[in-house]
């Protein structure tokens, strides 16, 4: 067969069903985006404040985009909006881009579990709450509260609610070497005034398409109460959230929502503990940021619904032991490549509690720390019992 020249008419092209667009990967840049903070999150719908502090401020809902699909958004989170970013009723923004955050708090649902979960964004203040009783404070979960912010570069401060149904001092001392600020919260629940309506004789018409709400079945849910709160300590806690972004992180049923309310002027809804688990109900869905009442721009808290676990797979051993500084300066006589747990045969950290160095609660300090470690299965399922998730 004779050779033959090939030119462009023996290239056949199959049409693209879609289009002739070429694709492409450069994705477009959004000069024109506006930036909104992330107030709270909603079943895949994002709660933004734009123009912050500004006459023109505005609450804007949004959409992620396609892209962003796998992108974790959350409370705190600074994104990009484009769209409709007016604001007005009915209108829906796109979320394009999330900005670089300044810390992250996460967590993994246990130990093992490789999967982090972002909670809040951009947080300069960790609020870590329990109460003195009802329910019963877990040390626990106290470290491992430390360590997530240790590890995120936020810092932590300790508030105990509740100081009047039971004497929080057991509990502060084992934290009373550690440069951690202390706020301690006292409460009386004062029942609801009401008063009888005035019987008139009248006739209540009805009214048509409505229907007379059930009562809800005891221990349902919240029931509704008043709660004053010490303000004192109210005081106390403000000066130390003013002109930060703050969150709130602590067990069902402990005061998170009362002491948002009593700080913002907010009504989140509060409730009880259940007599028989001695367990907080849920009263909190999804992490909700607002502003402190009276307080100077910039000034957030983030409300988090109650938690009942607080992994750290996600935190390298090494960096555990920085939440731990009562026990720290006692591995420096420790072998090289020492793990610090109970396997360890000639760890520093014996002799620095033995010696005193850690104070009274050091055994204490140093089992809590050993089961962070994870050395011995036993005390991983006694610590994970602890935090409610066994």
């Amino acid at each position: 067969m004779a050779d033959r020249e090939w030119d462009e008419s023996d290239v056949r092209i199959r049409p693209n069903k879609r289009g002739s667009r070429p694709r492409t990967k450069d994705r477009p840049s959004h000069e024109d985006a506006v930036t909104g903070r992330v107030i709270t999150v909603d079943r895949g719908r994002y709660t933004t404040i734009v123009a912050e502090d500004t006459p023109d401020e505005r609450t804007v809902i949004a959409a992620r985009a396609r892209e962003l699909r796998r992108t974790p958004v959350v409370a705190g989170d600074f994104v990009a909006l484009v769209g409709d970013v007016t604001g007005r009723p009915d209108t829906l923004a796109r979320l394009v881009r999330v900005q670089d955050r300044a810390t992250v708090l996460r967590r993994s649902a246990d130990d093992d579990d490789p999967i982090e979960r972002v909670v809040v964004a951009n947080a300069d203040q960790l609020v870590i709450v329990v109460a003195a009783a009802n329910p019963e404070p877990r040390t626990g979960f106290i470290d491992r509260a430390l360590v997530a912010a240790y590890d995120a570069g936020i810092e932590p401060l300790l508030l105990v609610t509740k100081a009047d149904l039971k004497d929080p001092a057991p509990l502060l001392a084992t934290y009373e070497l550690l440069p951690l600020t202390v706020v301690v919260s006292r409460t009386a629940e004062e029942a609801p005034e009401t008063e009888a309506p005035e019987d008139t004789g009248a006739e209540v018409p009805e009214l048509e398409g409505l229907e007379a709400e059930a009562p809800e079945p005891e221990g349902a849910g919240p029931t509704p109460h008043s709660v004053k709160l010490d303000d004192d300590a109210v005081a106390r806690l403000r000066e130390e959230l003013d002109g930060r972004v703050t969150v709130l992180l602590g067990h069902s049923g402990v005061g998170k929502s009362t002491m948002v309310n009593a700080l913002t002027g907010a009504s989140r809804a509060t409730g009880g503990v259940n007599a028989v688990t001695g367990r907080g109900r849920h009263t909190s869905s999804s992490a909700l940021a607002l502003r402190l009442d009276g307080a100077p721009p910039g000034s957030w808290i983030i409300d988090t619904p109650g938690i009942r676990s607080f992994g750290l797979a996600h935190v390298d051993p090494d960096r555990i032991l920085h939440a731990f500084p009562d026990l720290e300066p006692g591995t420096e006589d420790c072998a090289r490549g020492c793990r610090h747990d109970s396997s360890a045969v000639e760890c520093g950290l014996d002799a620095w509690v033995a010696d005193g160095h850690a104070g009274p609660q050091g055994p204490a300090r140093l089992a809590s720390l050993r089961r962070l470690l994870g050395a011995n299965p036993r005390e991983e399922a006694h610590d994970a019992k602890e935090l409610g998730t066994l």
